[in-house]
Order: structure tokens, then C-alpha cells, then sequence
């Protein structure tokens, strides 16, 4: 991606990716909602957003920088998202904030500086970020699992018979099928995991009655149709669905388990409430 010239000494950052921070799209590593998603990096929840540009200094150091130019960023997305080559260069005048840390796991690193690692602290400074610990379970583990399944949605549903597939909400359903072991599997059979499922359900129906803080449930179209993803969070789970289709919960309390739920008699109208609640992309 983007470097810039390394003679301009320790000052000049070697972009290496970038994220949007939207109401309608941003890292739910961060947070349930947008909200919580700018309190975690002390931004304030402006409606228009921000761009996240992480990258490394001339010494190595891991910085964050929040921009105010949010098409920038999200052309720069596009662009490589498409494989295609973008300068992604915001002006200074657009930089909000500069956090030391990455908050997302990035793979890359600058070349000719050294491994990337946290600048060192001065006094004042905040802590820096970091990506969630592997090999843990915690929320922000539970809302990448859940964005996992909604980007490789056909995997899933390979996996998974919707005759198989139980209705939490039908009476003396709550039985899910054995599956092969793998991180974030479908979950092993049993009827009480399903009482977690049932809650995340009834508390998905509340959001129709008190909306949640924007970007609780959010949704995105297919590429073509109109199915839409929807992709929700709640106090200790995470839900992805399509409105066409079944739906996939993970629950704080069931580390590494994904938990199938039937189209059934109710789960189309929840969903399409949902879609219609929810924040979409622009």
C-alpha cells in the first residue's frame, strides 16, 4: 500500500491498511455499536465518521491515525479491496488523532524500518492499542466470529443441513447437530446452550421496540438481489443472518461455538424488522 519517503525521518508514516469507523461499518473488535467503537479509541461519535490508517513511523513504532476525510479512506478501500493500486496520502489538516497501537491484528510490516512494535510512552500518552489476545474468548473474540460467518457465509452453510438445523424458539427444539471440531465450529448438541440463543432472539425483538445505540445491527447487501446480511450484537452475543435464509449466534458463555438457528415459523419477520432498523452503508 502506501509508504511514505523514509527520508523524512521517524515523522513519516508507512501506511499499511486501513479501516472505515462509520455508524454503518466499522471494526467490531472495537465495540457492539458505533459508540462504543469511538469511546474504546476516545473519539467522540461524530455521524459522518472517521478513517483509521495504520502504519509504522520511520523507527518501526505502530501508530494509529484517525482522519476526518472518510471518502478518502474509503476510496483507498475500494481501490485495493479490487487489487488496485491507491496512494492513500491524507492531508494533515484531516488527522483527528494519532493512537499509538494497532487495534486490529496486521500481517504486513513497513519495509527498511524495523519490526513493528509500540512507540514508547510519554507521559500522558494512553495505553496502546492492541489486538485481542489469541487463543482467548471475550466479546470482541464473539464479534469477530460472528463477522467471520457472515463474510464466508457459504462455508457455513455448507456445513450445515437446514432440515438439521434447530428452531430455539419452536417448542422441544434446542438440539444442534455434532459437527467436525474447528475454531468457531457449530456447536455440539445440547439444549441448554440454546437458552443463551433464545435470550439473544428476545433480545433482538426488544431492539424493534427501544432501538439499540446506532450500529447494533447493521446491514449490508449481496452484490445483487435483494438479500441483505444482517449483522447484530447484544450484551453477550453476536448474531449474523441473511434475510433469505437461516442464522448463525455465538454466545459469550460457549467459547468457540457457533450456534445454528432455523429459518422456522418467526426468524423471516424478525429479520426483515431488523433490516429495516438497521444502519446501512451509503
Amino acid at each position: 500500500m502506501t509508504a511514505t519517503d523514509p527520508a523524512a525521518g521517524d515523522d513519516s508514516l508507512f501506511i499499511l491498511t486501513a479501516c472505515l469507523l462509520t455508524p454503518a461499518r466499522f471494526p467490531s473488535v472495537l465495540g457492539d455499536d458505533y459508540p462504543a467503537a469511538c469511546a474504546a479509541l476516545g473519539l467522540e461519535p461524530y455521524e459522518e465518521g472517521y478513517g483509521l490508517v495504520l502504519g509504522q513511523d520511520g523507527a518501526g513504532a505502530r501508530w494509529t491515525v484517525v482522519v476526518d476525510d472518510v471518502s478518502l479512506v474509503a476510496v483507498a478501500i475500494a481501490s485495493w479491496d479490487c487489487g488496485m493500486a491507491y496512494d492513500l496520502s491524507p492531508g494533515e489538516d484531516s488527522v483527528v488523532a494519532g493512537l499509538p497501537g494497532w487495534p486490529l491484528a496486521v500481517v504486513t510490516q513497513a519495509p527498511g524500518v524495523p519490526d513493528p512494535h509500540d512507540p514508547e510512552p510519554e507521559e500522558g500518552d494512553p495505553a496502546p492499542l492492541s489486538p485481542p489476545a489469541e487463543g482467548a474468548w471475550g466479546p470482541a473474540h464473539r464479534r469477530l466470529g460472528a463477522d467471520e460467518v457472515a463474510l464466508r457465509w457459504n462455508e457455513w452453510r455448507e456445513r450445515m443441513d437446514p432440515a438439521d438445523a434447530p428452531d430455539p424458539e419452536s417448542p422441544g427444539s434446542g438440539t444442534a447437530p455434532e459437527a467436525p471440531e474447528s475454531p468457531g465450529s457449530p456447536a455440539s448438541s445440547g439444549p441448554d446452550p440454546y437458552d443463551g440463543v433464545r435470550a439473544a432472539l428476545e433480545e433482538l425483538r426488544g431492539y424493534l421496540v427501544e432501538p439499540p445505540p446506532v450500529g447494533r445491527v447493521r446491514s449490508s447487501g449481496l452484490g445483487g438481489g435483494e438479500a441483505r446480511t444482517i449483522r447484530a450484537d447484544g450484551s453477550d452475543w453476536s448474531l449474523a443472518a441473511r434475510t433469505d435464509d437461516m442464522a448463525f449466534v455465538l454466545l459469550d458463555a460457549r467459547p468457540g461455538e457457533v450456534f445454528p438457528v432455523a429459518r422456522g415459523p418467526r426468524l423471516p419477520a424478525l429479520l426483515e424488522a431488523l433490516d429495516a432498523l438497521a444502519v446501512r452503508p451509503s
